[in-house]
């Protein structure tokens, strides 16, 4: 008596519980799960280098939870495919919708030529809460502001689905003639610059499950305030295992939600549910305006006078700005490959409009850089802090470094932590070491230039810059169309 056979295609769904793809191909027979490394199709959105070392460890976990069956390949995922099925005789093949620009048009592909071939094709959703199609203004557009998008459009709709466990006894079905293994893709750096991702992440599922127990246990009953101190445990650090989906949002939004009855009334509850609800948004906006990592929302800003890639760029990087709460931050990212919410906006405002640089060069360094570099998220958030974007932080709202680091780091924790050279400063200048006096600087053995850098540019002025550039946008707008 013949089984019916099915392909189970992970992508940014690296788990067990509610999985709907995973669970709908299990009801149906023994099921072949497979990992396909894309390495022809991404173009300039190849997976960067922090990330793939993620990638490499969740597989691995996702392996061991299912018993070492899963089929690791790498190439055209049509061709993967297609020599999976002539060698199981499979029929159907499941996955979960990605929503990037160059997957959905990837994934029509490999769908239109698999269903003429005869196979049963079936995606699902298993990434966001409500599908970017179905959330719309009263006039059929889609939204561009958050607030109407999220408070009349999301909590109007639907509720999200709820959670489904994962499948019981499971039947898989080993292919050992095209498995390639984890190691052949090559995912780990060939030097070792990851030890400190190391010490802080546990890529996988029970990962993810660990860290929304802990978040539940604790911050999220002072999310609201404590979300904004980088020194503070006050955020949920899911985001990197939501990017590779070892968790659902609809885990965390039931999870969340259950601390108080399903109530939303709990305004630390609230905050932390419309974090969600900005998740989702920058998915809506990447869905509808697929040129959104390429061009400003706000085709006005093709007006401003960015600079290119130069030495204040490199500076940035390597977090040698001279500003402590940047340089803090660009520490941070680099040996932990997170950064605190807070401190992106301010190393971002820093970047664009202190130093006058492209946010594409901001973008991208954080997709090489970023465990949780997700293509809609971080196009959405550097065209919102650049002012170019939707529902875009304006223009001439610039943080200042000091006094974000003097309200969110009152005690220079986080500075101290990153920036161990200055750490002997007294509070008053942990922030602003520039303005100690000599005798305090002596005192602390620390010399500007030597051993922490001068400012790369004074920001008064150069706030006052980016405002008299901002002119130009400002011309464009009013030139005749």
């Amino acid at each position: 008596m013949s089984t019916n056979k099915s392909i189970l295609w992970f992508r940014q769904d690296l788990r067990l519980r509610d999985n709907p793809s995973l669970s709908q191909a299990c009801q149906s027979g023994e099921v072949i799960p497979v990992y396909i490394y894309d390495d022809k199709n991404p173009g300039p959105h190849a997976m960067g280098s922090a990330s793939q070392w993620w990638l490499h460890h969740s597989l691995s976990s996702l392996n061991e939870s299912l018993n070492n069956n899963l089929l690791v390949m790498k190439g055209d995922p049509l061709a993967c495919l297609n020599a999976i099925i002539e060698e199981t005789g499979a029929s159907s093949v499941f996955w979960n919708r990605c929503y990037e620009p160059w997957q959905i048009q990837r994934d029509k592909q490999i769908k239109s030529k698999l269903t003429d071939n005869g196979l049963s094709v079936t995606s699902s959703n298993g990434a966001l809460l409500w599908e970017p199609w179905k959330i719309m203004n009263q006039s059929g557009s889609p939204y561009k502001v958050f607030t109407p998008y999220y408070r009349k459009g999301c909590l109007n709709a639907p509720s999200p689905r709820s959670p489904i466990a994962a499948p019981k006894n499971p039947r898989w079905l080993e292919v050992e003639k095209l498995n390639q293994g984890i190691d052949s893709l090559k995912l780990l750096p060939d030097i070792n610059w990851v030890e400190g991702m190391q010490k802080r992440w546990t890529p996988g599922e029970q990962g993810a499950s660990d860290n929304l127990s802990k978040f539940l246990q604790g911050a999220v009953e002072e999310y609201k305030k404590s979300r904004d101190e980088p020194a503070q445990n006050g955020t949920s650090y899911l985001s990197p295992h939501l990017h590779f989906g070892e968790i659902s949002p609809n885990q965390i939004w039931y999870a969340v939600l259950d601390k108080t009855s399903g109530s939303m009334d709990n305004k630390d509850v609230d905050c932390y549910l419309s974090e969600l609800g900005w998740r989702e948004f920058s998915h809506y906006l990447l869905y509808h305006f697929p040129s959104l990592p390429k061009e400003n929302f706000n085709a006005k800003f093709n007006a401003y006078p960015w600079l290119g890639k130069n030495a204040h760029l490199k500076a940035w990087q390597k977090g040698q700005t001279g500003v402590p709460i940047v340089d803090a931050g660009m520490r941070e990212l680099w040996q932990t490959g997170y950064m605190h919410n807070r401190v992106r906006m301010i190393v971002g405002s820093y970047l664009v409009k202190n130093l006058k640089t492209h946010w594409h060069h901001g973008e991208q360094w954080f997709w090489d850089c970023l465990l949780d570099a997700d293509l809609a998220a971080n196009s959405a958030s550097w065209q919102w802090v650049a002012g170019s974007g939707a529902d875009a932080s304006p223009f001439f709202r610039i943080f200042n470094p000091v006094t974000q680091g003097e309200r969110f780091d009152k005690q220079g924790e986080y500075v101290r932590q990153y920036c161990p050279e200055i750490a002997a400063l007294p509070d008053k200048y942990i922030h602003q070491p520039w303005e100690a006096p000599a005798d305090v600087l002596k005192e602390a053995c620390i010399v500007l230039g030597k051993d922490y850098p001068e400012p790369l540019v004074d920001l008064k002025a150069s706030r006052k810059q980016a405002l008299e550039d901002y002119e130009a946008v400002k011309n464009a707008e009013r030139e005749p169309s």
